[in-house]
């Protein structure tokens, strides 16, 4: 499916497929070669996004931007089943496994891995051909690769990057309350602007 999203209708080059039941969707530019796969989205909400050469995107990935955080996958590029990636910048030659999830502001350099359910977060810079092992967090810039049962070692990078800020633009709750009604509002507002998409 393709939709027109605040004016903006994805470039999609003719020797690019995109599976019948895959979403791409407003500011979306993809290269020659590339390959949507059945159930992937492909979604820009206000920053564009752009898929390199024969970058492939397998079943039920979702690849999405926002206004303040474009998306850019570089030429031969995999990013595999179930995997997310948001807002972020991955160079040449990149492998992203089932269910891995690159956040906002993260640059993943050329010939990296994101192994299968790995994280790598907001704000995080990986090497050239750097690996991050199963399951594991990449974080800081340069990168910190931590296990998963390591959150205070992982929290003390991650905290001073300030996802509430860097991605909704609202300070972190203090302890013990919330600013989930502020997040969703505004997230809400948002997304409210596809009532007007037009599907093609």
């Amino acid at each position: 499916m393709i939709v027109t999203h605040v004016a903006k209708r994805p470039n999609i080059h003719p020797a690019a497929y995109v599976a019948p039941n895959a979403v791409v969707c407003g500011d979306v530019t993809v290269g020659a070669g590339c390959r949507i796969m059945f159930g992937a989205c492909v979604v820009a909400e206000g920053g564009a996004i752009e898929l390199g050469e024969n970058c492939i995107v397998m079943e039920n990935a979702v690849v999405r931007s926002t206004a303040k955080h474009p998306t850019k996958v570089g030429a031969y590029c995999l990013v595999g089943p179930h995997a997310h990636l948001v807002g972020c910048r991955l160079e040449d030659c990149v492998f992203i496994a089932t269910g891995a999830s690159v956040f906002h502001g993260a640059l993943l350099g050329y010939g990296s891995e994101v192994r299968v359910g790995a994280v790598v977060h907001l704000r995080t810079r990986l090497a050239p051909h750097t690996s991050v092992p199963i399951g594991w967090v990449a974080v800081g810039d340069p990168a910190q690769i931590l296990p998963p049962d390591e959150h205070e070692r992982i929290w003390a990078v991650q905290k001073p990057l300030d996802f509430p800020r860097f991605v909704y633009g609202v300070e972190r709750a203090p302890e013990g309350e919330t600013n989930m009604e502020e997040i969703t509002r505004r997230l809400s507002e948002a997304l409210g602007s596809h009532r007007d998409d037009l599907v093609s």
